[in-house]
């Protein structure tokens, strides 16, 4: 089964959270570690950011509501923190929590003949669940990176979890497995 590694939101906007930023090493770690052994085995790796326009016009409801945007388009704030490996990897730019919501991510999956997506990055209970979400939507199995993800809020990342793994059938995986499943 052919299987796609996604690293989201590991962008500098992310990390000026203070619970986030104290798990930055952490989650930087693991995710070089799955994205080296992705290279080693010929699995494809994307990288996805959450990038907005000053103009408000990308703006969620919330943000909207808040009248606060974050990650604009060509600022620091919007690009991958540097001691990420990025080097080569194609990189795709989302507007909302799930990577497939108005980007062109289920073509390049179906492209790619890929069956199964191994998630990473932050933030569990938003970004990376509402993917996982889509993704089952799509026929996707998705299993989680346990050790590459992060959340600001760790009790609604693990009831979001809870969800995902007894609804959809998706799986948590230690570091270990999540490398295992890579190397194929």
């Amino acid at each position: 089964m052919k299987t796609a590694l996604l690293v989201i939101d590991m962008e500098n906007a992310f990390f000026e959270n203070a619970a986030l930023a104290a798990q930055r090493d952490r989650l930087v770690g693991a995710c070089n570690e799955l994205i080296a052994a992705a290279r080693e085995s010929d699995a494809r790796i994307l990288l996805l950011r959450t990038e907005h326009e000053r103009d408000r016009s990308t703006w969620t409801l919330s943000m909207l509501d808040d009248e606060q945007g974050f990650a604009f388009h060509g600022t620091e704030q919007a690009e991958l923190l540097p001691e990420l490996d990025t080097a080569g990897l194609p990189q795709l730019v989302k507007r909302r929590d799930s990577a497939f919501w108005g980007t062109d991510l289920f073509q390049r999956l179906h492209t790619w003949e890929v069956e199964q997506l191994l998630l990473a990055g932050v933030s569990t209970h938003l970004c990376l669940a509402q993917t996982a979400s889509d993704a089952y939507a799509h026929n996707f199995r998705v299993a989680f990176a346990g050790d590459a993800m992060g959340a600001e809020s760790p009790d609604r990342a693990d009831a979001m979890l809870d969800v995902l793994l007894k609804e959809y059938r998706q799986a948590k995986l230690t570091q270990e497995e999540a490398l295992a499943l890579l190397r194929g």
